[in-house]
């Protein structure tokens, strides 16, 4: 064994509380808490209480009995990258447009971003409701003021996204014509700007949403274990906008909810834990640091009134590090640049106890990525509210999650289940089958309480 390796085994034992004597466990904790330079992960197998509230080691990861998981589950698809060539510069086209017709969004990668100073290029839709601005490479130079980006595994860099089916980038000179530019530039003392043609920007992918007949939405598909996109029975989650005046505290509770836009194409739901700059999320959601990176957070992403399909402009902001991470519990607890932007939205509290039977919930979420609902109601429960079927049902391992019957979709992994009595989170929902179910709050409590 190699030193390395040996030192993550330890790490692995002192984070687990592993025995020694369950060399499969620790080595497969030590291989997961492998990081990038610079991550640092809180990756554990997890222990269930027993009754008597002492901690005992879990059961193997392999398929358990009332296990519900048949296969590992991940973000819903939504969207699709494809290569393109395109440019806009000082010498050719200054503007190009990027049209996929009933796509819901529409996003950029530059292999170049050079534009002389002063200047800008802009990523917009078609109206000019939406625009990211940058005037430099955040990889070279970071502006005050530009807009962020997300950055791929490669390390290649992404404009923010666009709402709708087009999106048009632009580059914006302080000079009406190249003539005049140039003579401007020339006429500086000692300022030496070389051949134009040297600068601009280049554009060598587009991530997009799906178009009609292409790819699938949850809604398509047919609920069953090991998914998270379970309507059971009539389908009974309202626009989040529908509860504002008869049930404020629930309303006001989905506003720290945020949709993730992962790798330009996925989608999950996330967040805010507590005051701080923590966002918590699924496993399978996102796990890694680069993936963080990688993913748009937007928040106030809902319609504008009840049964409108009117949206909200959201408020974006980009993943930054993540901070805990754990494939059993199903749970990753990360950051986000420019948290101040979303301070405003509030945060919801993770309660530190076990679910209650017949206790009612609400989920607020971001089915299929669509802009926020809120699962509240059940046809399938008495009096017509959503509530705990089991406090203690079998996910990732016996006894691990709550179940509840609740409608979810793909993209509502990740989501909060709130207790209506003390408002607090005492699940997060990570699989569907009908019931539906999220991890218990209190063992998520004793995994990352420190680090909020």
């Amino acid at each position: 064994m190699s030193a390395s390796t040996a030192g993550l085994l330890a790490v692995g034992l002192v984070l687990g509380g592993l025995a020694a004597d369950d060399p499969e466990r620790a080595t497969a904790t030590a291989a997961a808490s492998a990081t990038q330079p610079g991550e640092r992960l809180t990756q554990t197998v997890a222990s269930e209480p027993d009754v008597a509230g002492r901690g005992r080691a879990a059961d193997p990861v392999s398929p358990q009995r009332g296990a519900r998981r048949t296969a590992d589950p991940r973000p819903e698809q939504v969207g699709l990258q494809e290569t393109v060539d395109a440019a806009v510069g000082y010498t050719g086209k200054r503007v190009q447009r990027f049209h996929f017709p009933g796509a819901d969004y529409v996003k950029v990668r530059f292999s170049r971003l050079a534009v002389l100073p002063g200047d800008e290029v802009t990523v917009s839709d078609p109206d000019g409701v939406e625009v990211h601005s940058y005037r430099a490479d955040p990889r070279v130079l970071k502006v005050p003021g530009d807009s962020p980006t997300t950055r791929d595994e490669s390390g290649g860099i992404w404009a923010m996204s666009v709402a709708g089916d087009t999106a048009v980038v632009t580059l914006r000179s302080k000079a009406e014509s190249l003539t005049e530019r140039g003579g401007e530039l020339a006429g500086r003392a000692g300022d030496v700007v070389g051949d134009l043609s040297s600068y601009g920007v280049e554009i060598d992918r587009v991530a997009r949403g799906f178009t009609p007949g292409e790819g699938s939405r949850g809604d398509d598909q047919p609920a069953g274990p090991g998914s998270e996109e379970s309507v059971c029975g009539r389908d009974d989650k309202k626009d989040a906008v529908c509860y504002k005046s008869d049930h404020p505290a629930e309303f006001d509770n989905s506003h720290p909810v945020a949709r993730l836009l992962i790798d330009g194409q996925s989608l999950c739901t996330a967040w805010r834990i507590g005051p701080n700059n923590r966002l918590l999320t699924n496993n399978h959601c996102l796990n890694r640091t680069f993936q963080a990176r990688d993913t748009e957070v937007w928040f106030n992403y809902q319609c504008t009134a009840c049964g409108d399909r009117r949206v909200k402009r959201p408020t974006k902001v980009v993943g930054a590090d993540v901070l805990a991470t754990e494939r059993r519990l199903d749970y990753t607890l990360f950051t986000v640049r420019d948290f101040d932007a979303i301070r405003d939205f509030g945060h919801l509290t993770l309660d530190n106890r076990k679910a209650q039977r017949g206790e009612e919930v609400y989920i607020p979420q971001h089915p299929g990525g669509s802009p926020k609902k809120i699962a509240m109601e059940s046809d399938r429960d008495s009096r017509g509210a959503c509530r705990i079927d089991s406090p203690a049902y079998d996910g990732n391992f016996s006894g691990s999650d709550a179940s509840y019957y609740c409608d979810t979709e793909a993209g509502s992994s990740g989501s909060p289940v709130l207790s209506r009595r003390t408002h607090k989170v005492i699940a997060l929902h990570h699989f569907g089958g009908c019931p539906n179910s999220g991890v218990r709050s209190d063992l998520l409590h004793e995994q990352i309480a420190d680090q909020l």
